[in-house]
């Protein structure tokens, strides 16, 4: 286990490693099973100050065209107006706006995310994983963590009722963060 003693000493900016990062969601489908997905190209950084956590920052670009639910359908239906809108809003934003330690490894991340446009302000806690350096001399960090969001604030509303009662898709998704960073 990684003790905040061990965070301290690893202040500096990092970039994510995308290859090893993933940044996806969970919806809930036909009210009876979930739908998992990612997005497979964004770029993020953090700058962490590990003397005073309240000092970092982070920020992440995902851009909505690589959405993959492994359907290739449904991603193509996600990359609509009936849902994301690539055409209009090509990217999704997080830039944080807080950074609170919470005790031992566990973090809250206060940001405005921005999708279609609609900015609100969401907290993610956050786990740090624990830090390593590669065989490649890279020191690299990691966070895990999820936070749940209500799809409609953000103007994505499309749905059709079930015959059975309930809707499609749900309304509430969980956004999932594992996060490997390298400093440089």
């Amino acid at each position: 286990m990684t003790t905040a003693t061990t965070f301290e000493q690893l202040t500096g900016t990092y970039t994510f490693d995308v290859a090893h990062s993933r940044i996806g969601f969970v919806a809930r489908h036909a009210m009876v099973t979930k739908v998992r997905g990612a997005f497979n190209d964004f770029t993020g950084s953090a700058t962490i100050d590990g003397s005073d956590p309240a000092k970092s920052s982070a920020t992440v670009t995902l851009q909505v065209a690589s959405i993959d639910t492994r359907q290739a359908q449904r991603d193509e239906h996600l990359r609509t107006n009936d849902f994301l809108d690539v055409a209009n809003f090509p990217t999704i934003t997080f830039t944080s706006t807080a950074i609170k330690h919470v005790g031992g490894n566990d973090f809250e991340v206060t940001g405005d995310l921005t999708i279609k446009d609609v900015t609100k302000q969401v907290t993610i806690p956050l786990e740090f994983t624990g830090a390593a350096t590669d065989p490649f001399g890279n020191q690299r960090i990691g966070f895990e963590g999820s936070t749940d969001i209500v799809r409609s604030d953000y103007g994505v509303t499309y749905n059709a009722a079930l015959e059975t009662g309930g809707v499609l898709v749900s309304d509430k998704i969980v956004l999932e963060f594992e996060i490997s960073a390298i400093k440089g």
